[in-house]
């Protein structure tokens, strides 16, 4: 059970990672590398790789693929939650269902 934990984890932790990305792209930088070598977009890509390698390791411990691929759904339902916390985007009626709908396919998938 705490390996899926760390699985959850790693999805939240790449949730994060994806809104440093999306913050390293509301600046204009003046040239191609500093658009893609700003601290913003660094800190994201490590921290994926954290969330890789946590992956990585519950699948070592027995978490088969299938489940994590599964359990990394939930992504769908951090990232547009931190998106309306931290950028104020809208979370509209389409993708609220969408979302309820997400979450009870991994619920009948894990019983």
């Amino acid at each position: 059970m705490k390996y899926y934990i760390i699985v959850i984890f790693a999805v939240m932790v790449s949730a994060c990672s994806q809104i440093l990305l999306k913050q390293g792209t509301k600046k204009n930088y003046q040239t191609i590398w500093q658009q893609y070598l700003n601290l913003w977009v660094i800190s994201g890509y490590m921290i994926m790789g954290v969330a890789m390698l946590a992956n990585i390791f519950a699948m070592s411990k027995g978490v088969q693929v299938k489940e994590v691929s599964t359990i990394e759904s939930f992504s769908y339902l951090f990232v547009p939650f931190l998106s309306w916390m931290l950028f104020n985007e809208r979370i509209t009626k389409k993708k609220a269902i969408s979302i309820t709908l997400i979450i009870i396919g991994i619920i009948i998938f894990f019983q």
